[in-house]
């Protein structure tokens, strides 16, 4: 079973979104063990009876455990079996999520075993300082997932994590930056805030994530102002932590059960005041992304959006264009295309499908146009977009079918492979738009099964502002295109970075040089 699995499930079986720590703190157990009579023994002994308290305590009124690894690590050899007595103590069906706040890419590889192999941990979080790559040694691990600290509570750090300004502070970046590393089931973020107005913006940044709270609140509105700010539109998607100060009390399984109560009422009176299925809500809804060909601009008066934004997502696209090209994607000389057309370069976007991280990016460019659409199947055109459909199926959790190049002639002879049934939505999903024949191709197989096409998505359009007759092909037959990139704007960002000369410029096409 699956982290994202496991933990829904834990949620939806004891109606809780809370999550206990772990930690034993030598000053908060002091008064807990004189009260059992336990004062006189050492600190690893109190610290074993009261991990195994706290989990009987609140195992039915929590859907996740969360020990610091760095309580552990300070005790020694004797703290990490400590360790894997709370891994043995906390039940299989409740995630345990190892708070390590990792960020050192040398060690990540080793820490990963150890986590996810040897103690068994179905989560850890991260520093997310070091990049995409502090995250891909813990993602080779499909069943488990890892949680990216963006923002701390601690005062001090607020002059770094707002930086440089409040339109457009770091952590709003790192939010945008994480979620390409991972999909929803495999990322998570932890938001230290006691501030509501923190936890929103994130939540804006970030509709489909799972949120975990790590702050401690004071006032019953304060409660409800996080849950308003953070909650998903079915009212789960907020993990928020036990009071600490409750762990060490008598009656701490009383008082997590009522809390659970609380919560849950607050979550019920939030789902009655929601808009009913159907309805527009704007503040779940992603914002247009920048880059897209024909995209809306994005409204400016909403908090996190503006000139800053569009420019962090300018450069964003922009560098992928600059890796796409690092990895060998574009190739000078004489190609046939599919059409027979003869060119002097050639897009090989079948690169990208042999590096996962680049792979995620893509993907995650051709889900911010997905996202828009209405559809309830993705179909990709043989034989390129067969690996991107498969990615973007299992990101936006849409059923996959495609349309065969050729009928076999032995077996079932499907037309189309997949599940389907007459009247679904297809949106198509092909690399590269440059004459439209396949797509229109594909699609003709597809309508034929009795199948409903709208929408076309493609990485790249060919012709772009410079020649539309490929698009206008798709519209004149009842068709709207969608495409990420076009090869007026992959052609400024390399030869901009000098990745090309003036003489490839050229080549890609004309007029680029005098826009750039």
């Amino acid at each position: 079973m699956g982290f994202f699995i496991q933990l829904t499930d834990a949620i939806a079986e004891r109606q809780s979104l809370l999550v206990t720590g772990l930690d034993p703190n030598p000053e908060m157990l002091q008064s807990w063990a004189h009260r059992r009579g336990m004062g006189g023994r050492s600190f690893l002994s109190q610290a074993r009876h009261w991990i195994k308290a706290v989990i009987e305590a609140t195992a039915d009124h929590v859907c996740a455990y969360k020990p610091s690894l760095g309580f552990y690590q300070s005790l020694g050899p004797v703290g990490l079996e400590l360790l894997r007595e709370v891994r043995e103590l906390v039940p299989l069906g409740i995630p345990l999520i190892v708070d390590a706040k990792h960020g050192d890419l040398n060690s990540s590889s080793a820490l990963a075993s150890y986590l996810f192999r040897d103690l068994g941990a179905d989560a850890v979080t991260l520093s997310p300082l070091a990049g995409q790559d502090i995250a891909a040694p813990f993602l080779l691990y499909p069943d488990k997932a890892v949680v990216v600290t963006c923002h701390s509570s601690n005062p001090a750090a607020r002059i770094l994590q707002h930086h440089p300004n409040e339109s457009d502070p770091l952590y709003i970046r790192i939010v945008q930056e994480c979620q390409r590393w991972g999909t929803p089931d495999q990322l998570l973020l932890e938001v230290g805030t006691s501030d509501p107005a923190v936890l929103a913006r994130v939540r804006q940044e970030a509709p489909e994530r799972f949120l975990i709270l790590r702050s401690l609140w004071g006032e019953e509105d304060r409660l409800d102002a996080l849950l308003e700010a953070g909650l998903s539109p079915a009212a789960d998607g907020l993990l928020l932590p036990l009071p600490q100060n409750l762990l060490v009390e008598d009656d701490m399984a009383e008082r997590a059960e009522r809390l659970k109560r609380r919560i849950g009422e607050r979550r019920d009176r939030w789902l009655e005041r929601r808009p009913r299925e159907g309805e527009a809500c704007s503040l779940w809804l992603p914002e247009p992304r920048g880059g897209a060909v024909g995209a809306a601009s994005p409204p400016a008066t909403k908090p996190g959006t503006g000139p800053g934004r569009a420019t962090a997502e300018a450069n964003t696209m922009d560098q992928l264009i600059l890796d796409l090209f690092d990895i060998g994607c574009l190739l000078f000389g004489d190609y046939v295309q599919a059409s027979g057309a003869v060119f002097n370069y050639y897009i090989d976007l079948r690169q990208i499908i042999s590096d996962p991280n680049l792979f995620h990016r893509v993907l995650h460019a051709y889900a911010t146009l997905l996202e828009k659409l209405h559809f309830d199947r993705i179909a990709g055109i043989p034989y390129g977009a067969l690996p991107t459909a498969t990615g973007l199926s299992l990101q936006l959790h849409k059923p996959l079918i495609y349309p065969r190049k050729e009928v076999k002639a032995h077996g079932a002879r499907r037309l189309i492979e997949g599940d389907f049934v007459e009247g679904d939505r297809v949106v198509v999903v092909d690399d590269i738009l440059i004459t439209g024949g396949s797509v229109l191709e594909g699609i003709g197989k597809l309508e034929s099964s009795g199948l409903v096409v709208e929408n076309v998505v493609v990485f790249i359009d060919h012709g772009g502002a410079a020649d539309r007759s490929p698009r206008q092909r798709l519209e004149q037959a009842g068709y709207r295109c969608h495409a990420v990139l076009d090869i007026r704007r992959i052609t400024t960002v390399l030869h901009r970075a000098g990745r090309l000369n003036n003489a490839q410029a050229a080549v890609l096409g004309e007029g680029v040089l005098a826009a750039s």
